[in-house]
Order: C-alpha cells, then sequence, then structure tokens
C-alpha cells in the first residue's frame, strides 16, 4: 500500500524515506526561487534541506515563482503535498530517497509576473535565484551578449507594470524596493552558463537602459549578480520514475525527482544582503567560478552534446546504453581527449583528467535513466555555449578540428528528424522548424547550415571548419553514423 506525500504524512512514511528533522512550520522564507523544476529541487531545495536538517538558518526556506506554462503545472502538482519532493539518487545497488521540505510556498502564476513582484516586495527575501534554462538569458547565441531586441525584452520594455519576461519581472521588482527604500535583493542565477551572474546582471541593467538609465545604474552599482557552476544529472520524470517511487518506496509524490548522487555547487560569495551558510553543507566558496564554470561546461556539457546526437542517430534511448556502445563511447572519449580538454584552463585543485573520468563514469551510471533526447533537446542554444567554444579556441591555436566539426555534423543530421534507421522523431528546440529546414538543405549543400549566422558566427568563416564539417556530414548521409564514427576512431590522432 502506498502513502500520498504531504504534511500529515510525514510522520507515517515508510522507514526507509528519510525526512526533514526540523519543524516546517519554524522555516521562513528568504529565497525566491523562479523556474522550480528537476534540478532545482535536487540541487539547491536539497542543499537548503540539509542546512535546516543541521539546525541552521531556517530564515532561508524557499518560494516557488514562475512565469511559464511548466512553472503552473509544477505548482498544481506541489500543492497538495504540501511543497513537499521526493528525491531519489540511483546508482546500482543503492537507492536512496528522502522527501525534503525547504520549499514553503509558491507564488501564484498568472497571465504575467505581477504577482512575483509583489512578492519581492517581502524585505525578508533576500535573494532570488534562477533555473530558467541556457535560452532564457536573452543573448545573442553568436555573440555571447545581451540582445535588446529580443522578444521578451522588447515587449518588458514596453509593459513594465506587467512584466512576462523573467528580467522584467526582477527590474520592476529592484524598482519598486529601491522606490520603497528597501535594499535589493541579490540575483543568483543557477544555469549553465559562461559567467552566468554577468549575464544576468546585462540582462536586467540592459533592459533598465530601454527603460530608465538612472534604474541601470542602480542595477550595476547596488544589486549583486555572484557567479556560479552547478551539477547534478537529474532527468526528466515520467512514469517510470513514478512507478519506482511506489513500488519500491511505498510513496506517491505527484512528481518526484530521480538524480544521480552526486552534486556540486561552486558559488562566488557576493551577498551583500546576506546568504545561508552554504558551505556547512558542502558548497564551494571561491573567487575562482569562472575557472570551474569552463571546466564542467566545456567537458561535463559538451560530453552530454557529444554522446547525445549520435546516440539519437543510432536509435539508443537512454545515456547508460549509449556509454555502452563502443562507437559513440569511443568518439566521446577521443573528442574530450584529444579537442575539449586541452583547451580547458587549469583549474585549482582538479586534474582534468580525472574529472572527466568521474563524469564519463556518472554518464555510465545505469541506474539515473537519463535520456537521450533530453540530452539533445534545445541544441540552438546549447551548441553555443558547450561545443563551439571549444571549436572557436582551437581555430584560434591552428589546431585541426576533426572531432569537434564531425560533432557539429551530428547535430545537424539529427535536426534532420529522422535515424539512421528512418524513424521520424521530434526536434525539441525553440528553433526546430529553421533548423530541420536548414539541416534538409545541408543534405546537399552542407553550408546551409552553416548559415546560421546567429549559431556559428564566425566559424562559419573558417575553411579548415568548413571543410571538416562537409566532410563529416556527406559520410553521415552517404555511409550512416556507424561507418563514420569508426573512420573518425581509425583515424590518428
Amino acid at each position: 500500500m502506498t502513502q500520498k506525500l504531504n504534511l500529515a504524512a510525514l510522520a507515517n512514511l515508510p522507514s526507509a524515506i528519510a525526512r526533514p528533522t526540523y519543524a516546517r512550520e519554524a522555516l521562513r522564507p528568504g529565497i525566491l526561487h523562479i523556474g522550480v523544476g528537476n534540478f532545482h529541487r535536487a540541487h539547491q531545495a536539497v542543499y537548503l534541506d540539509d542546512l535546516f536538517n543541521a539546525g541552521k538558518d531556517h530564515d532561508w526556506a524557499l518560494i516557488g515563482a514562475g512565469i511559464r506554462s511548466g512553472d503552473r503545472a509544477m505548482r498544481q502538482a506541489l500543492e497538495p503535498q504540501d511543497w513537499l519532493t521526493t528525491v531519489v539518487e540511483l546508482e546500482p545497488g543503492v537507492d536512496i530517497a528522502r522527501a525534503t521540505g525547504s520549499m514553503v510556498g509558491f507564488v501564484p502564476i498568472g497571465e504575467d509576473g505581477r504577482a512575483i513582484v509583489e512578492a519581492l516586495e517581502n524585505p525578508g527575501l533576500r535573494i532570488v535565484s534562477l533555473t530558467v534554462t541556457e535560452g532564457g538569458y536573452c543573448i545573442d547565441p553568436a555573440t555571447g551578449s545581451f540582445n535588446p531586441e529580443h522578444p521578451d525584452i522588447v515587449y518588458d520594455a514596453a509593459h513594465m507594470a506587467a512584466p512576462k519576461g523573467v528580467f522584467g519581472v526582477l527590474l520592476a521588482a529592484l524598482k519598486r524596493r529601491r522606490d520603497a527604500g528597501l535594499a535589493p535583493f541579490t540575483v543568483m542565477p543557477c544555469d549553465n552558463i559562461p559567467h552566468n551572474g554577468q549575464v544576468a546582471q546585462d540582462a536586467v541593467a540592459g533592459l533598465a537602459e530601454l527603460v530608465d538609465p538612472a534604474l541601470a545604474a542602480f542595477v550595476r552599482e547596488r544589486v549583486a549578480f555572484p557567479n556560479s557552476m552547478v551539477d547534478r544529472i537529474t532527468p526528466a520524470t515520467t512514469d517510470r520514475e513514478r512507478a519506482i517511487l511506489s513500488e519500491r518506496f511505498g510513496i506517491q509524490d505527484n512528481w518526484p525527482v530521480f538524480c544521480e548522487p552526486f552534486r556540486q555547487w561552486v558559488l562566488e560569495d557576493n551577498f551583500p544582503a546576506g546568504r545561508p551558510a552554504l558551505e556547512e553543507v558542502g558548497v564551494t566558496f571561491t573567487p575562482h567560478v569562472a575557472a570551474f564554470e569552463l571546466m564542467k561546461l566545456r567537458i561535463l556539457n559538451g560530453g552530454h552534446a557529444a554522446i547525445a546526437y549520435p546516440a539519437g542517430l543510432l536509435g539508443i534511448h537512454f545515456v547508460h546504453d549509449a556509454m555502452t556502445e563502443p562507437l559513440v563511447r569511443g568518439f566521446l572519449d577521443k573528442l574530450e581527449t584529444e579537442e575539449i580538454i586541452p583547451h580547458v584552463p587549469p583549474v585549482p585543485g582538479v586534474d582534468l583528467q580525472d574529472y572527466y573520468g568521474l563524469i564519463a563514469s556518472r554518464f555510465a551510471n545505469p541506474g539515473i535513466g537519463d535520456t537521450i533526447p533530453r540530452l539533445a533537446q534545445d541544441g540552438s542554444n546549447r551548441q553555443p555555449k558547450f561545443i563551439l567554444p571549444s571549436t572557436r579556441d582551437r581555430l584560434k591555436a591552428g589546431a585541426d578540428v576533426t572531432g569537434l566539426a564531425l560533432e557539429s555534423a551530428l547535430w545537424c543530421r539529427y535536426c534532420a528528424g529522422t535515424t539512421d534507421a528512418g524513424e521520424s522523431f521530434t526536434l525539441d528546440d525553440p528553433n526546430a522548424s529553421r533548423l530541420t529546414l536548414a539541416a534538409l538543405a545541408a543534405k546537399d549543400d552542407p553550408a546551409a547550415f552553416l548559415a546560421l549566422r546567429d549559431i556559428f558566427g564566425d566559424i562559419a568563416d573558417s575553411s579548415l571548419f568548413r571543410s571538416r564539417f562537409e566532410m563529416a556530414l556527406t559520410s553521415l548521409w552517404r555511409d550512416g553514423t556507424r561507418a563514420t564514427l569508426q573512420r573518425y576512431l581509425n583515424a590518428g590522432g
């Protein structure tokens, strides 16, 4: 018999499920988080749950918030269970489940962000954290700079009384606090973007420049945007995870989170309004966040991209199965060792080859159930952040880009929307239609895909990259993924 997760059931949960040791009613909110998804609940919310269980900082509880349709679905799922979440760490032979209670509320979701702006009038909310995906920061993919012509920015600049974008909401709330004489909150991005704090500051201040230059100066001078690096592999929740939770642990959770045991959080200590003592539960505070960040984006996130597209074209669904396919694993190993890792700057206290070994073992964990479609999604936002920077660095160094060009060609072939066996799938990308049209045109003219200048930028001007890309894409269409990967692995380093 299974029990539904809620506050009333906490004391009677099966003994195999850990639960909060703190009095939930004693918590007070200090952080508002925008974009409550699986990663946030497996990462930041777990660190805070650990801290509260240690008897510390009970005035830093979380309130959820959101402005997208997916946020509304999450709120509806969590409300009947009093904002509790079951987090299950999966590893072969070791399954650990816990009910986390660090979230104590969720701002109602309307047609715009006014409810969030009003919530942030509470001076007790001193941090606003974000997980709004790599594509949510209103930047030009080709340059990495703030894009004042992004539709969300254009709309919010004209509708600051009822903004719909996350940065419009933040700016409206900061203005209201400034006008009321309240200290500004700290904005803490937790997305996989290089220098994510700086990028978030550029977006908020850039929007402010369109509205009120004095407000822009206030943002740049008074509002803190600490950089961070976050890491924990957290797949999407499906009926598979719900069934595992019910069968193994006897509990019903509307939206449980399954994840790997590993987690990491590296933060810049820039919190003028105060912060929880996260260093006591494993968070690293350092001025060298950028080094950790670049390492993770290039090696882990770049590695995810490297296996996603060949595995997808071969019809492989789970990430751990991709890691047992010699051609996919071989491609990953060779690409990382020969072309990615050599251009990752040193990281204090970290051996990069050892770090890659850890990454590869995490990818291979069969307990997580992470999927290739999840890794393959949103390529138009992820490629310019995870793969193309390595390509650009090698081209600047005068080095070859055979493997990286092959990765880009694999992405192009994947964007055509069929596997090597001819099975169709839906491309999960905000630019799916444009990508598919370009990918199909590239079958006969590879330059058609490189013409996506907002993605490839000046890399498309490199004759070396163009030739390597054309050779790889021609092989993928003519000979298939297996033969193309085998040819790459057989070639000298």
